[in-house]
């Protein structure tokens, strides 16, 4: 352990029996000043969803404060996003109709494909504009491919609607597509199929460590998910750590320009681990159960809700991050210093 010094005026230099690390916490304006870990409005990604034939805004009953969007309601919650600094906006298409094969999502005039092309109309090149792919908003079964004869995933099918997907959302204008529904491949056939059609500048997020998780209930309320059983077959084990080195490598040598880790604070190693494997940007989903529990908490008077959610992103840009997909994007950007 290093000594600190002081000034003895009968002998010059002399030890100082301890060091005061709370000097530099003693103040707001000390703890900014020597702050290691600062959350900015561009790390953030704010998701927006688009119901079809909402005529009002509907609130998410297990997720106070986020809306499904009429088209009028979404483009002013982008351009208020936008204007509080948030780095990105990531859309999400909830359809009147669904049916086995998820057609919604390859459809050029479908509901996600409106709403890139709206958002991108009003906001411009302001922010990022990403759109998911996936079929479980479309199908009528809620997996996030389509199902064989057996009622398995067929993944190399699904690959195939996703390449589709990724295409229309191009032409829609999305900026990023990011495939998040973990069939061995997508990556690789939707970077082929963006390529074939000149659309090289459209880059992938993938959702290279996407879990198993229980936290993910709300999201299936926001985007009325039919699903019956669960993702266990295609979507990681909570409890592999190598696994995700693994698909994180796959992902890039297929093409994928950035990786993420969802769930975000139930995963904050794995995050660590991957951010420290990869020399590209690392993002992170806060899903909707980590939102939803603050939110409870936070309504009963249990917790301090605006210093814990500040607390919690702060943790997982500690941890990592590099790009934060959270609810609370645009309220938190508001509460920064810019």
């Amino acid at each position: 352990m290093s000594i600190a010094y002081g000034h003895n005026s009968a002998s010059g230099l002399s030890p100082v029996p301890f060091y005061r690390p709370r000097r530099l916490r003693r103040t707001p304006a000390l703890r900014r000043l020597t702050a290691e870990t600062r959350v900015s409005a561009a790390n953030l990604v704010q998701p927006l969803f688009l119901r079809e034939g909402l005529k009002e805004p509907r609130e998410i009953s297990s997720m106070p404060g986020v809306y499904q969007h009429t088209r009028d309601t979404l483009r002013k919650a982008a351009v208020e996003a936008v204007d509080k600094g948030v780095g990105a906006l990531m859309l999400f298409g909830i359809p009147e109709h669904k049916d086995p094969q998820g057609s919604g999502a390859v459809d050029p005039d479908g509901i996600l494909q409106t709403a890139l092309r709206d958002v991108s109309e009003e906001v411009g090149d302001a922010t990022v504009v990403i759109g998911d792919i996936n079929l479980d908003e479309y199908t009528d079964h809620g997996h996030t491919g389509v199902l064989d004869a057996d009622g398995d995933v067929d993944n190399d099918a699904s690959i195939e609607l996703y390449a589709q997907a990724a295409l229309v959302q191009a032409e829609a204008g999305a900026q990023v597509v990011a495939p998040s529904g973990m069939m061995d491949g997508q990556v690789r056939r939707i970077r082929e199929a963006l390529d074939a059609a000149g659309h090289q500048s459209v880059a992938i997020l993938g959702y290279s460590a996407k879990y198993a998780s229980h936290y993910y209930g709300p999201f299936r309320d926001a985007v009325e998910s039919t699903l019956t059983g669960d993702r266990k077959g295609y979507q990681q084990y909570p409890g592999n750590i190598r696994e995700s080195l693994r698909e994180v490598d796959l992902d890039l040598a297929e093409g994928a320009d950035m990786v993420m880790v969802k769930p975000a604070l139930a995963y904050l190693d794995i995050l660590s681990m991957i951010a420290g494997h990869v020399d590209v940007p690392v993002a992170a989903y806060q899903v909707s159960g980590e939102y939803s529990m603050i939110e409870a908490a936070a309504a009963k008077g249990w917790i301090d809700r605006d210093n814990v959610i500040r607390e919690s992103l702060t943790s997982i840009h500690r941890a990592g991050a590099s790009q934060i997909i959270t609810y609370w994007a645009a309220e938190f950007a508001d509460s920064l210093d810019r």
